[in-house]
């Protein structure tokens, strides 16, 4: 299902389909909808109650110096570069690798609503500014932050976890801002690649009769206190 933003309501618009499941891309608003199937379902993080856990604590001060700025929807060079290096890294051969310049440009500036990136960079040297670490585009809605698409480079010796710093760094931000929510896009029970949301806790689905918090899974806690501890969260 999707539908066009556009016109001088296009932000109410994309607050109110966001808060039933709908994810903006460019221009247009969208929601699975797919006969016999409703494996993907929308999760947002209470940004007021969530509280870091020993490892994620561990995570932000290992990137405590990271500079954060948020910049306008303006594609650049350097994000582009990111990008690429990116998918390279985390999905070849994905719908996305195949992106020139232009596409980028599409995706970062065609937004008729409150949008920024996001950047995360290395400390600024005889001032100029740092390494670009990584990036996310981001709407600003009513109720929240709505993470569109965050990339980093996930193989810079000594920066591990940046993809679940920016994710961090995103909640804070929303409770500094006074937001409910942030939006984090679709997960599918199960999915290996998608499991990193589930670490974010409380954690809220949207089903039939509405939001409510996910349930601790205790097969899945253990699993992650364990990993935590062999340091392959760290």
């Amino acid at each position: 299902m999707f539908t066009e933003l556009n016109g001088p309501h296009a932000g109410e618009l994309n607050d109110a389909l966001g808060r039933i499941g709908f994810r903006r891309s460019q221009s247009v608003a969208y929601r699975p909808s797919c006969a016999g199937c409703t494996a993907c379902v929308s999760v947002r993080v209470v940004a007021s109650d969530f509280v870091a856990n020993g490892t994620q604590r561990k995570l932000i001060k290992r990137h405590s110096d990271v500079e954060v700025t948020a910049c306008r929807p303006w594609a650049t060079d350097e994000q582009f570069q990111l990008l690429r290096r990116y998918l390279a890294q985390r999905h070849p051969g994905g719908g996305m690798a195949g992106m020139d310049e232009g596409d980028y440009a599409d995706m970062v500036e065609h937004s008729p609503v409150n949008s920024f990136i996001v950047e995360y960079r290395e400390p600024a040297k005889d001032g100029r500014p740092g390494r670009l670490l990584g990036a996310c585009l981001t709407d600003q809605q009513a109720d929240g932050l709505s993470m569109i698409y965050s990339f980093f480079d996930s193989e810079i010796e000594g920066r591990p976890g940046l993809g679940n710093f920016i994710i961090m760094d995103h909640i804070l931000r929303a409770r500094a801002a006074a937001l409910p929510y942030v939006y984090l896009g679709y997960w599918v029970k199960g999915s290996a690649r998608m499991e990193y949301k589930t670490r974010y806790r409380p954690l809220e689905v949207l089903g039939p009769q509405g939001w409510s918090v996910l349930a601790e899974d205790p097969i899945a806690v253990s699993a992650i206190a364990q990993a935590a501890l062999e340091g392959e969260l760290a």
